[in-house]
């Protein structure tokens, strides 16, 4: 009779129909104290339960002892055990002396109310009827995610960037803590983690949570070199269809899988939703997850011991071709994939999480860009996570998305020139290196076999032909020439981030290049990890309008410094580089120079 009675009252004081001392039904406050802070420990048990919802309220189907404590360790502000709770007592001297117009924004109720709602937590969680660190799904949306090569669950929770408190990484009962005192404290809670904010209102049968002071769309930031503002704005409305996208493999050793990326159909403003939106390339995005030192060329060891950070990069198609088509000579296979509209939205949600609060580690087996991929598909749609798709190989990866049945690919062309036509492949520019050698091959009588024994002669050894090359073969080889400087630019910079990123002792010892060498390194790492542009601004979760606009205005001005900078710092920087490495790299852009005076000059004369 009792536990229906302290059930029934909680309901009511959920519902508004009861007082703060009904509390006394629920709690037994263990101190014999002062009647004014006894008054006092009532008005905030009683403001704490009403908060509760009335699934909560249920579960908590007896009394709760209850006593402020003096001998908690420093930065413990409660603890629940055994139907039991236990406070800081110098949350009750705060809350006695907040004035009681200025609501849960004072600090002193919030940290009061914080503390008590998140050892209820606690205490619900043990329930029957709780049991949310339990919860797979949960699990899967806070972090804990599922491992691909062995069984089980990663210990370590890597989403680490804009948190609402470090504490909830600890443990997934910590994590339900946490994020249940903010979900019923914080009015915007449904816009920082709208898939947490869900998960919980499905739980509780709540009415979802308002989501109308949200700020519009979806914020992703790129890493162009040469963007004066990388920033994205994505409307999930706008994504026509996901692609998996897959990049060929090649001879390198950490590259002979493929390459495992996302890409978003992102219509263009104003078409309606449609197959036409395949043409758009401009606006679609693709999400690629990578070491911090690119995808390929890193060093095997650290590959294997962890020792990059693994981060979701959101970067334009058009980028992605370049770097893959044209630097790596590799081609592109996009297929699409069948996901319903909700599951779109849903997988531009965590990648948009993943790209804000998300700073894994890379390892070449069993964390590498198939599995970060699947896990992205895996925590974002629960009907995926129900299939057998892990793979720690890309080109694996697909193979089992198509057994599965989730890819749709009854609309590509069978044939390779409609599939380049219609956006489905994208060829390397082998062919087209291959061509331009021809030509200059034709011309001057060249001994090298093909485009690739060409470029891997020294630049040196190319030089004599450039000099005296015709107008056609200056044109072709201007090409050639073009392609090896940004083969070579993009070794020189994963060279210098594999020798010096993190190593802040080697920064200092850098001498006279020290400065540009930090600069250099602080910008790649912003851009590779957003949320380190935030440090300092309240917030957490997906930024909203306050956060935008302190971001958009420290994002602009580090896109315009990397602008002006980038050649500055980078000619600096390449005194860093190994003697044979930098002589490579300026002997390259020397003939890109001289065929470029040649091929003016030919043309000026003609």
């Amino acid at each position: 009779m009792n536990r229906i009675f302290l059930a029934f009252a909680a309901a009511l004081l959920w519902l508004g129909g009861g007082h703060a001392t009904a509390n006394a039904q629920a709690f037994t406050i263990a101190d014999e104290i002062p009647p004014a802070e006894r008054a006092a420990t009532l008005q905030l048990l009683g403001q704490g339960l009403r908060m509760l919802p009335p699934s909560w309220s249920m579960a908590l189907d007896r009394p709760i002892a209850f006593t402020w404590r003096d001998d908690l360790p420093d930065g413990v502000h409660g603890r629940a055990r055994h139907w039991s709770i236990a406070l800081d007592r110098r949350l009750l001297a705060a809350w006695m002396a907040h004035r009681p117009d200025t609501g849960n924004d004072d600090p002193a109720t919030r940290a009061a109310l914080a503390a008590l709602l998140h050892e209820l937590a606690h205490l619900y969680d043990r329930t029957p009827a709780g049991g949310l660190s339990r919860d797979p799904r949960l699990l899967d949306l806070a972090g804990w995610q599922v491992a691909a090569v062995m069984p089980g669950r990663r210990a370590r929770n890597d989403f680490r960037d804009r948190t609402p408190d470090p504490y909830e990484a600890t443990s997934p009962k910590e994590y339900v803590a946490v994020n249940l005192e903010h979900y019923l404290l914080d009015p915007d809670y449904a816009c920082r983690r709208p898939a947490l904010a869900a998960h919980f209102d499905a739980h509780f049968g709540t009415q979802p949570s308002s989501t109308a002071s949200c700020a519009d769309g979806l914020l992703f930031v790129g890493d162009d070199l040469r963007s004066a503002d990388p920033q994205r704005l994505l409307d999930p409305g706008r994504i026509f269809e996901v692609d998996y996208l897959l990049a060929d493999a090649n001879e390198r050793p950490m590259s002979r899988w493929g390459h495992s990326m996302l890409r978003l159909v992102v219509c263009a403003p104003g078409r309606p939703r449609g197959p036409d939106c395949r043409l758009d390339l401009q606006h679609h995005l693709v999400l690629s997850f990578r070491a911090f030192v690119g995808d390929v060329q890193i060093s095997s060891w650290r590959g294997l011991t962890g020792s990059y950070p693994s981060r979701l990069f959101a970067l334009p198609l058009g980028q992605v071709i370049d770097e893959y088509t044209r630097v790596e000579l590799r081609g592109l296979r996009s297929v699409p994939l069948a996901l319903s509209r909700q599951e779109i939205g849903a997988l531009a949600g965590r990648a948009a999480q993943l790209h804000w609060n998300y700073d894994g580690h890379y390892y070449f087996v069993s964390n590498n860009c198939a599995v970060e991929t699947w896990k992205l598909l895996h925590d974002a749609l629960p009907r995926l996570a129900a299939l057998p798709l892990s793979s720690i190989r890309p080109n694996g990866l697909l193979a089992r998305l198509r057994e599965a049945g989730v890819t749709a690919e009854a609309g590509i062309p069978t044939d390779a020139a409609g599939q380049v036509r219609l956006g489905y492949y994208f060829e390397p520019a082998s062919a087209h290196y291959q061509a331009m050698y021809a030509v200059a091959r034709d011309e001057l009588g060249l001994q090298a076999v093909d485009a690739g024994d060409w470029l891997a002669l020294p630049p040196q050894a190319r030089a004599p032909a450039l000099r005296r090359a015709g107008l056609k073969s200056a044109a072709a080889l201007l090409v050639l020439e073009s392609a090896a400087l940004r083969q070579q630019e993009a070794l020189a910079r994963d060279e210098l981030k594999r020798r010096w990123l993190g190593d802040a002792r080697s920064v200092d010892a850098a001498g006279d290049i020290a400065a540009p060498l930090r600069e250099f390194l602080r910008l790649g790492s912003a851009f590779s990890r957003p949320a380190s542009w935030l440090q300092g601004v309240p917030g957490y979760g997906l930024p909203q309008a306050d956060e935008r606009e302190v971001l958009g205005g420290r994002i602009r001005a580090d896109a315009a410094s990397r602008v002006e900078q980038v050649e500055a710092l980078e000619a600096a920087v390449r005194q860093l580089l190994p003697p044979a490495q930098r002589e490579v790299l300026e002997d390259t852009g020397d003939n890109v120079v001289l065929i470029g005076e040649r091929l003016r000059a030919l043309a000026a004369g003609s």
